[in-house]
């Protein structure tokens, strides 16, 4: 022990000496890592200096972490207990002593001190808080220190002690990880314990509605358990009952910016208390303060948010009647809390941001509170004298590796301007419209241009397109020929006089016979002339060329035999020249050559 009262009295860093003062003391110790016997040896050791050190300070009237402070050529050199405190957490740091060593001598002195001197304790604790945070040194002494935390929150005075309690709850949230189950109220118990004493009979002289009084501060039995609402609809009837009545009279009085200017929220900080009086005097004084009324609405919100929050089970969901009830109270809540001053909306859209965080705390303790850190990959340690293997990747194709080679060779093209550019929107949009307005045009000309859509395999979509909405130097590409329009007009009128033909055949049967029986008469009467006709037209073929005398001697039939076969070419030609007819045009020229 007093070669520990020596080393505190070292001015030098504790890495000079700390572990020398270690194996001065475990004699016959050559080794820096200590075993579990001098382990414990050690800690008795420092545990007894320390409470020698805390009684000494109680005696001399010093503050603890101040004994043994001196000043030395203008610097101020620590108290002998930080001092100590320092050379343990090096040596716990360092793995030379057992690593929750530190933690039990925070714990020894956090129940030795006073109120007043835990706090410059746990100053100490809270700029130590990366060292003792190490993941060595917290999986040794994180219950050590929880236990320390907890034990220093229920000596406190809520009412009095508030921030310090903040101080502590802060530090805790920050020293264990996000996931830690232990900080979690995974079972979501309330605190009933906490129970808000009123009034319950009529004091004389009171200037205020009692039953008002009664009314607004039983809220706080729901507020303290909402759970007791969700399985009894009475109960949940009782609490808007009353909750409509508090509204109406916030409602009813409305403070003005008058009321919110004359409090300053700095000093009301500085004031802060956890709990309002009760007393039915102060009720009108309460009712005019925006702080008191801030309070009751947020209580309202958060009762709120819990009865909405999905549960467990598909019995713990609302029903949509009760949603409803929730809908309608909490826009009326938030309504209020916009009109209280001051600044009312900034206020209600931080309440708003809060709660939606805290839902998100509540899916995550629902599913079971998931860690969020992610372990590092450790990589597999390769043996010494085994041959590395490089991993292979089959990745991408043949005109992948091409594309990369031809990066290579054209360094530039990966810095051209035009590689990567925004089109403007009517670029984009420019050919999708043309798009659609092409597919609905060609289903428009299918329908009611059939020889305008046959152009379409020729020339395209520009073929379909009307004439007359074409540009003139574009129009002669696709205006038909003359001798095609005559062609065509031909066509029309063979299909007329076939049609005429056929109606005539169905109208006039009779007249038909008589004509049959006419052109047989006429045969026979020109039967001779046949004859004279064959002659003649062999000494045609063999003079070449008939005489006029010899032209007037020809037959009818020559005539209307040389005029069929010219039809038939026409006919040959046209079906040639125009692919897209259809088959009934076709029968209709073979009608029409058995007509002739």
């Amino acid at each position: 022990m007093d070669v520990f009262r020596k080393a505190i009295l070292n001015p030098g860093p504790p890495e000079d000496f700390a572990l020398q003062t270690v194996q001065e003391i475990i004699k016959h110790q050559k080794q820096t890592k200590l075993v579990q016997d001098e382990n414990q040896l050690l800690e008795n050791i420092l545990r007894m200096l320390l409470q020698d050190l805390v009684s000494a300070s109680i005696q001399s009237g010093e503050e603890i972490m101040q004994y043994g402070q001196s000043i030395a050529d203008g610097d101020i050199h620590k108290g002998q207990i930080p001092r100590l405190l320092d050379i343990v957490l090096y040596l716990c740091e360092k793995e030379h002593v057992e690593g929750g060593m530190i933690f039990q001598l925070l714990e020894d002195l956090t129940e030795m001190s006073t109120m007043r001197n835990c706090k410059d304790v746990f100053a100490y604790i809270e700029s130590k808080q990366d060292v003792l945070g190490k993941p060595e040194l917290f999986a040794r002494g994180k219950l050590v220190m929880l236990r320390t935390c907890n034990q220093l929150l229920r000596r406190l005075s809520k009412a009095n002690d508030v921030v310090f309690c903040g101080r502590i709850i802060m530090f805790l949230a920050h020293f264990f990880p996000l996931s830690e189950r232990s900080a979690v109220n995974i079972k979501g118990v309330f605190n009933t314990s906490n129970e808000t004493k009123y009034e319950k009979e009529t004091p004389d002289g009171i200037a205020i509605d009692f039953n008002f009084y009664k009314t607004f501060w039983s809220l706080q039995e729901y507020f303290s358990n909402p759970s007791s609402l969700v399985p009894l609809p009475t109960k949940w009837h009782k609490f808007t009952t009353s909750l409509m009545v508090v509204l109406n009279t916030f409602e009813a009085q409305p403070l003005s910016d008058e009321d919110g200017n004359a409090i300053n929220l700095e000093d009301e900080a500085s004031n802060f208390s956890i709990k309002y009086l009760t007393s039915s005097k102060l009720m009108g004084l309460e009712l005019k303060d925006p702080s008191f009324r801030r309070h009751i609405l947020v209580q309202c919100l958060i009762l709120f948010d819990y009865l909405k929050a999905p549960g467990k089970n598909e019995k713990d969901v609302p029903s949509d009647t009760l949603k409803e009830e929730i809908k309608s109270c909490e826009d009326r809540v938030k309504k209020l809390l916009e009109m209280t001053p001051p600044r009312g909306k900034e206020f209600l859209l931080s309440i708003e941001h809060i709660l939606e965080r805290e839902r998100n705390w509540v899916w995550w303790k629902r599913d079971g509170c998931p860690p969020f850190e992610k372990q590092p990959i450790q990589k597999k340690l390769v043996q010494d004298g085994a041959r590395k293997r490089r991993p292979r990747w089959r990745l991408g194709n043949k005109e992948l590796s091409q594309l990369w080679k031809w990066a290579d060779q054209n360094p530039n093209s990966l810095t051209d301007p035009q590689r990567v550019r925004t089109p403007s929107i009517m670029e984009y949009w420019k050919p999708l419209a043309e798009d659609v307005y092409c597919w609905k045009g060609l289903r428009f000309s299918a329908r009611q241009d059939l020889e305008g859509f046959s152009r379409f395999t020729e020339h395209g979509i520009e073929g379909v397109v009307p004439l007359e909405l074409l540009p003139s130097e574009v129009r002669s590409k696709y205006q038909a020929k003359p001798a095609d329009k005559s062609k065509r007009a031909k066509k029309e009128e063979m299909k007329t006089s076939v049609q005429q033909a056929e109606e005539n055949q169905v109208a006039t049967p009779a007249s038909e016979m008589d004509v049959e029986g006419s052109r047989t008469d006429l045969e026979a009467s020109i039967a001779p002339i046949d004859a004279d006709a064959t002659m003649a037209s062999g000494s045609i073929s063999q003079s070449g060329t008939p005489t006029p005398d010899e032209h007037q001697k020809q037959s009818p039939d020559t005539d209307i035999g040389q005029e069929s076969g010219q039809i038939e070419a026409e006919a040959e030609i046209e079906a040639e020249a125009m692919p897209g007819v259809i088959e009934g045009e076709t029968d209709a020229e073979v009608d029409l050559d058995a007509v002739v």
